[in-house]
C-alpha cells in the first residue's frame, strides 16, 4: 500500500477558508478572498482525483474527475429561505457505471460536519417498488447485510426517510416490515477535521467507501434483474 505520507491531502486552509465563508457569507468578502477559495477549490479537487483513482482499482466510476463531481459552492437562493449566497462546504458525488453497478457515494468536505455518505438516496418508484419486493423475498440476506460487523462499525445502522405505515402492496403484518419502510437507504461516517486534514483521509475515505460493496453489488444485481433473474439489459 502507497505510503499515505505521498497521498494527497485536504489542507488545514482549506477548512480555515470554509470557516470563514460561514461566518463572513456575503459576495463582498467571496470576492475579496477570491484566490482563497480558487486554492482551496484546487486542493479538494486534487484530493477527489486520487480518491477516484484509488476507487477504481476496486470499483468502476463513471465520473471521471474531481472537477466533475464537485456541487457548486453558490446557492440557488430562487426556492430557499436560506438568503446565503454560498454553501460553505465542498460537496462530491462520485457516480457508479450504469446501468449494472448502482448506488452513489457522497464526500462532504466541511468544518465540524466532514462526512462520507453512500447508498440509494433517491431511488425512482420502479426501483424502490423492486427493492421492496427483494426484501420480501430475501429478508434473512438483507438482515445479514446489514448486520455485518464491517458496515455496523463504518457505519453504525442504516438511515434515510421512511412511510409511516406500509407501503402500498405490502403488509403491515410482513415480518420485513421495518425494512419495507424506508424509502432511502443511506449510511453515513462522519469524520472530524483532524481526521479530514490527516495524512491517510484519503485511504481511510477509500476504506469507507469500500466497505459499501457488499450491499452495492446486492442492490445492484436485483435493479438489473427481473423477479425471476433474468437481466433487464
Amino acid at each position: 500500500m502507497t505510503n499515505p505520507v505521498h497521498t494527497p491531502v485536504i489542507y488545514p486552509s482549506t477548512l480555515k477558508f470554509l470557516q470563514n465563508l460561514s461566518s463572513r457569507n456575503n459576495r463582498e468578502w467571496f470576492n475579496e478572498h477570491k484566490r482563497e477559495y480558487e486554492l482551496a477549490k484546487a486542493n479538494v479537487e486534487q484530493f477527489l482525483d486520487s480518491l477516484i483513482g484509488r476507487m477504481n482499482e476496486h470499483d468502476q466510476l463513471e465520473t471521471l474527475s474531481g472537477k466533475k463531481s464537485l456541487y457548486r459552492i453558490y446557492n440557488d437562493l430562487r426556492f430557499s429561505p436560506d438568503k446565503s449566497p454560498y454553501n460553505p462546504r465542498f460537496a462530491a458525488y462520485l457516480k457508479r457505471t450504469k446501468p449494472f453497478l448502482r448506488g452513489g457515494y457522497y464526500l462532504w468536505i466541511q468544518p465540524g460536519g466532514s462526512r462520507a455518505g453512500c447508498g440509494f438516496a433517491a431511488p425512482n418508484a420502479m426501483d424502490l417498488k423492486r427493492i421492496r419486493e427483494d426484501i420480501v423475498a430475501n429478508h434473512p440476506a438483507w438482515c445479514q447485510l446489514l448486520a455485518s460487523q464491517a458496515l455496523k462499525k463504518t457505519f453504525g445502522s442504516m438511515s434515510g426517510e421512511r412511510v409511516k405505515t406500509a407501503p402500498r402492496g405490502f403488509s403491515n403484518d410482513d415480518p420485513a416490515i421495518d425494512l419495507l419502510r424506508y424509502k432511502q437507504f443511506w449510511f453515513e461516517h462522519a469524520f472530524t477535521d483532524e481526521e479530514a486534514t490527516a495524512p491517510d483521509f484519503l485511504l481511510r475515505v477509500n476504506e469507507t467507501f469500500r466497505v459499501i460493496r457488499p450491499f452495492f453489488d446486492h442492490l445492484s444485481e436485483v435493479l438489473t434483474t427481473d423477479g425471476n433473474g433474468e437481466s433487464l439489459y
